[in-house]
């Protein structure tokens, strides 16, 4: 199913979802074709729903370069992983975890081949979906070092928080129809 097609079809309970879609992603005036469709296939990949990811794969597949592409998709892998271990660091109350080393490889960090500022914005937007403070502390100091702006930085949440309304949305609407069909 198309990106298109999905927005079209969701339910009038998310109505908001669809006019902030169309605005943010539609007629998107914020963001360069890059930071936009990487940001929503990280955050398609985040938000774990099939649907999602396969209509956010078929619509950035042309807009990005191969190489945005695969490094959108290492930013949300690479942040899935991240966002649980720092999580953790952050919600312990035992601050020797944050004096001890991670042991967990992270080389797509140095090694995505995409523009810096766009890998940092798409690490910044799964880091925003999975909760993980530490992480989007990180990630939005070091994209503003980089010479991004607040407002810059905010479309990319904003886009990421819509498209993983979708998705949750999605996921709501397959429930319903199961239990339809139970009934």
């Amino acid at each position: 199913m198309s990106f298109d097609a999905i927005i079209d079809n969701l339910p009038d309970y998310a109505k908001d979802l669809k006019l902030n879609y169309s605005s943010l992603v539609r007629n998107n005036t914020e963001l360069t074709a890059q930071q936009l469709w990487g940001t929503v296939v990280a955050s398609a990949i985040a938000s774990r729903n099939l649907v999602l990811t396969a209509a956010a794969f078929e619509a950035a597949a042309t807009q990005l370069t191969p190489v945005a592409f695969e490094a959108a998709k290492s930013a949300a892998a690479i942040m899935g992983m991240n966002n649980i271990y720092y999580r953790f660091q952050h919600l312990s109350s035992n601050e020797k975890y944050s004096t001890m080393p991670a042991r967990l490889r992270m080389n797509a960090l140095r090694t995505h081949g995409a523009d810096a500022v766009d890998f940092e914005l798409w690490s910044l937007a799964v880091s925003a979906i999975n909760g993980c403070g530490k992480c989007v502390d990180s990630h939005e100091k070091v994209v503003r070092e980089k010479g991004a702006t607040e407002e810059l930085i905010l479309a990319v949440v904003r886009v990421a928080s819509v498209i993983h309304a979708i998705g949750s949305v999605l996921d709501a609407v397959e429930a319903e129809a199961k239990i339809s069909a139970l009934v």
